[in-house]
């Protein structure tokens, strides 16, 4: 019985405040930390109350990204080591590479079959009737945790046993969310998706056109979510001089627009998402990450002119 009321405590307390509370920080580190370190304790109480499927939800989410984070960590090495010609490390980041990629999509898979086990299948045509902000905010976050573990699975190059279809079911669930009210983000999963799956387009639509409607909006907001998801369509079309124009897009708007105070966590792992982009370009090409205060700045950029002064007349 004590366990059970501690269960029940635990889990509306999470959901009323310590959620909250990490959405309104831009602390990506702590969230990270405390997911990975809590996600046993908080879902143990599964085996003496209710499942805490809508806070899985975000645990593993939470977890998922720390996982890829590594990925991206050991991609940036392999760059690194092929640029300085390394072949033996550079083979052996990639690996740990790969390993890293199949336990985050493991944790998104989980995250993802927590949202459907509290919200039922998705993308069936019927939408839940959400309670309040934070419970539709955790309906969009499981939406992103599918389709990251299928993105992460192909990254992996294992089989990790993410649904196939997962990305289509994405795209129709995101009709359940308001796409003004969540910054653009659902029309942003949705065109990405568009980009990504052959014949998914509908007749005359246009996916990158959706994706720049998606990020004005966004920016606006002050939660840039979308600029992520224009760059992964563009990343995967191989548009690098699109990708280069999301990143400084990304740039000019963090200087133009602070960071929502409510949802500053998922404005900085938009952030945290673009930089590793740019990351990625500047190691291929230069061999070191983008220098510090550089973001939306590259390696190949024509240097503005500087007048200079004729000193031989003083002389």
């Amino acid at each position: 019985m004590v366990y059970k009321t501690t269960g029940d405590v635990m889990q509306g307390f999470s959901r009323e405040h310590t959620i909250p509370y990490l959405m309104a920080s831009g602390d990506l580190a702590m969230g990270c930390a405390m997911s990975e370190a809590t996600a046993p304790l908080l879902m143990s109480f599964g085996r003496v109350t209710s499942e805490p499927d809508q806070l899985a939800v975000m645990l593993y989410l939470s977890a998922g990204g720390c996982a890829e984070e590594q990925a991206r960590e050991h991609e940036l090495a392999a760059l690194t080591a092929l640029y300085e010609r390394n072949g033996n490390a550079a083979e052996d980041a990639m690996i740990r590479q790969k390993r890293a990629y199949a336990l985050a999509s493991r944790r998104y898979l989980k995250s993802w079959q927590h949202h459907n086990a509290f919200y039922g299948e998705p993308g069936t045509g019927e939408c839940p009737d959400f309670d309040d902000d934070m419970d539709e905010f955790v309906y969009l976050a499981g939406l992103l945790s599918g389709l990251q573990a299928l993105n992460s699975e192909i990254q992996s190059t294992s089989s990790i046993g993410v649904p196939k279809n997962v990305g289509s079911v994405v795209a129709r669930a995101t009709n359940c969310l308001e796409n003004d009210k969540w910054w653009g983000a659902p029309m942003a999963l949705k065109a990405t998706v568009w980009s990504m799956m052959p014949g998914a387009l509908p007749e005359g639509e246009n996916a990158f056109e959706r994706l720049a409607m998606a990020d004005r909006k966004g920016e606006e907001a002050g939660v840039r979510l979308s600029h992520v998801f224009h760059a992964i369509a563009a990343t995967n079309k191989g548009d690098e001089a699109g990708v280069k124009a999301v990143i400084r897009q990304h740039a000019e708007s963090l200087d133009a627009q602070p960071a929502n105070e409510d949802w500053a966590f998922v404005d900085a792992m938009a952030t945290n998402m673009v930089v590793a982009l740019s990351d990625r370009l500047w190691v291929e090409n230069t061999g070191h990450r983008t220098p510090l205060g550089q973001l939306g700045i590259f390696w190949d950029d024509r240097q503005k002119e500087v007048e200079t002064m004729d000193l031989d007349d003083l002389l």
